[in-house]
Formats: structure tokens, C-alpha cells, sequence
């Protein structure tokens, strides 16, 4: 059984002073994928993760304190890729896919566009033109594991006020059509595997007691190749984490047999 996380940290070194290695400790998870890591090359540490069991793999933007992906691991993959080769995302860091022989994890943080009607056109764009990537991925790999914090929302029962007219980016029919096409033609959504009518949610604004009151959003997945969907055995929120505006997400999968 490999335990797999996925976690918006929104930024790494603040949640290392939130008690980010003592956690990981006491769970000892196979593997962890961070997204907003906010951290440049010269700032990743793989010593810090190292004494902790795990071997890291780092995409980082080129801005500095934005975006960036990690991945640790007890396992060491055979193969690490970075980017998509598309300068523009890569710029931003984006993906990290490690592949493990049987199987392949990719850890992704798709764009936000709460920014402004630029950065969802930017996110639109990142949608349309890396699903093809994505696509032959799944081709070419066959069991792939797609986890991170997606920024979509897309059925009415992941978010707490599904009726609301103001289409903010994140919840907009465009956005929904994309994953209504994700799920049907590449992945599960193995949350919804384990959990087909339970309402959960990733993530939750800062703003006025939204986690006390539970109004959030889930905009973090782990999809999973339809090829090994029946693989996953067990799925959970960890709500009460909070080194973030999001939870960690862990699914359990079976990928002993899935060849």
C-alpha cells in the first residue's frame, strides 16, 4: 500500500515553523506533493527532507516567493521530469512527474485566476494547452496518479454555495466543462471513488471565520488512470492541518498489483 499526499503548503518555509516535519514524522507517508512551495532554486534544502527519510524533487519558478512544486519520496523513482516544455508554465513551476516503473505520479499546480481576468485568460490557456501533454501522458504511461491543487471547483457538491451569481474564477462553466472532460476521458477523481456523495472540502479563504464555519472549496485532487482507479482502498481530508488556507489530501492505493 502506498499512502500519497497532496498539499498546498502556500509556502514552504512558513509551514515549516507551523510544525510541518514533526507531522511528518508521526504520519510517515510513502510520499508527499507540495504545491506553492513560494521557494527559488537557491532556497530548496534537500538535507531538510533527507532527515526525514525522504528524497526531494524540486520545481521551482523563476520568480522569486511564487508558485513551485516539490516532491518527496521514500521510494527513488527511476526517471524525474520537470516541466511540460512549454516555457511559459515551466517558467512558473509547475509539474514534477516521477516515474516508478509500474506506475507514474505527477504532482501539478494548476494557475489561479482569482487574480484578475488576465490571469484566468492565463489559466484558460494552461488548461487547453497542456491537456494534450497530459493526454499522452496517460498514453504513453498508462497508471498515472495526477494529484495537486487544481484551482477548480467542479461539481455543485464541492463547494458550500453552489447558487452563487458573481462567476468567480475557479467556479466558472468553462472551467467545470474542462474537468467534466478530464474525468470522462483520462482519470477518476479518487475522492469521489471512496466518497461518491460527500461533501468535503480543501480549501477555505481567510476571510471572516470561513474555516470555523466550514464555507470552503475543493480544489485539490488526486486523479487516478481509469486503468488503476479500482487500486485506490481508501481516501481522507486532513481538515485539521493547518499550516495553510488548504488541507492536505492522502489517498491509499494498492499499486503492488498494477501492472
Amino acid at each position: 500500500m502506498k499512502r500519497i499526499v497532496s498539499f498546498n503548503v502556500n509556502g514552504l518555509r512558513a509551514a515549516q515553523t507551523k510544525g510541518l516535519s514533526e507531522w511528518l514524522k508521526a504520519e510517515n507517508f510513502d510520499v508527499v506533493c507540495f504545491q506553492e512551495t513560494k521557494m527559488d532554486a537557491t532556497m530548496a534544502d534537500p538535507d531538510y527532507f533527507q532527515e526525514l527519510g525522504y528524497k526531494s524533487y524540486w520545481h521551482c519558478a523563476q520568480k522569486k516567493g511564487y508558485s513551485g512544486v516539490l516532491t518527496i519520496t521514500k521510494e527513488e523513482p527511476k526517471q524525474v521530469q520537470m516541466g511540460f516544455g512549454i516555457k511559459n508554465y515551466d517558467d512558473e513551476g509547475r509539474i514534477i512527474c516521477l516515474d516508478f516503473g509500474s506506475w507514474t505520479l505527477a504532482n501539478c499546480y494548476f494557475p489561479s485566476g482569482s487574480a484578475g481576468e488576465e490571469r484566468h485568460d492565463f489559466k484558460m490557456n494552461f488548461l487547453n494547452e497542456t491537456y494534450p501533454w497530459f493526454k499522452k501522458l496517460v498514453k504513453d504511461k498508462k497508471n498515472v496518479i495526477l494529484v495537486g491543487d487544481y484551482n477548480i471547483v467542479h461539481q455543485d457538491l464541492d463547494i458550500h454555495n453552489p447558487t452563487r451569481k458573481d462567476n468567480p474564477s475557479g467556479f466558472r462553466p468553462e472551467e467545470r466543462a474542462w474537468m467534466d472532460t478530464w474525468y470522462n476521458e483520462l482519470f477518476d477523481d479518487a475522492f469521489r471513488l471512496i466518497h461518491p456523495d460527500q461533501q468535503a472540502f480543501s480549501w477555505w479563504s481567510y476571510r471572516a471565520g470561513s474555516y470555523q464555519k466550514d464555507k470552503g472549496w475543493r480544489i485539490d485532487y488526486q486523479s487516478i488512470s481509469k486503468s488503476i482507479s479500482k487500486h485506490t482502498k481508501a481516501y481522507k481530508h486532513h481538515k485539521e492541518i493547518r499550516f495553510s488556507d488548504h488541507c492536505p489530501i492522502e489517498a491509499t492505493y494498492d499499486l503492488d498489483n498494477s501492472e
